[in-house]
């Protein structure tokens, strides 16, 4: 069984307390990976994206030293696998984008887990649901479920 990815918007949320129940939501996603043990990946991508929405794009931006350490904690943390693309992985994100009409870097992404054997991932965008492959957890409505 393969571990889930965990998307950006996921990983955004955790720091981004505007919007309480999203952020509850996914704060106890990743608290079964930190404190719990449970082990999910992220990508490159995701950890770029991660840096700059936190930075620059949230109500309250994080300050850009802080979101730096969070990002070498998520690299050196053994529950959380980094994953990575390559130029063949470009050319899989093209035929994906084509074929599932999703934006290109959800196909990157799609693409890259495919490549390291990664088909679940938590995240709050639908887009990833047109890809056959792949299941598509969102951990808000998980969450509300809950309730």
């Amino acid at each position: 069984m393969s571990i889930p990815l965990i998307d950006t918007n996921i990983l955004v949320y955790v720091f981004d307390k505007s919007e309480k129940e999203k952020h509850s939501a996914c704060a106890n996603l990743l608290d079964r990976c930190w404190l719990e043990g449970e082990k999910y990946a992220v990508s490159v991508q995701n950890l770029s994206e991660f840096y700059h929405i936190t930075t620059q794009k949230i109500q309250k931006p994080l300050k850009k030293e802080f979101a730096e350490k969070i990002v070498k904690r998520i690299i050196e943390f053994d529950n959380l696998q980094v994953i990575n693309f390559d130029e063949n992985t470009v050319l899989s994100a093209i035929e994906i984008n084509k074929k599932y009409n999703i934006h290109y870097f959800d196909a990157l992404l799609a693409a890259t887990m495919r490549e390291s054997g990664i088909f679940k991932i938590y995240t709050e965008d639908s887009d990833f649901k047109k890809v056959p492959w792949l299941e598509v957890v969102d951990p808000i409505v998980e969450n509300l479920n809950e309730i």
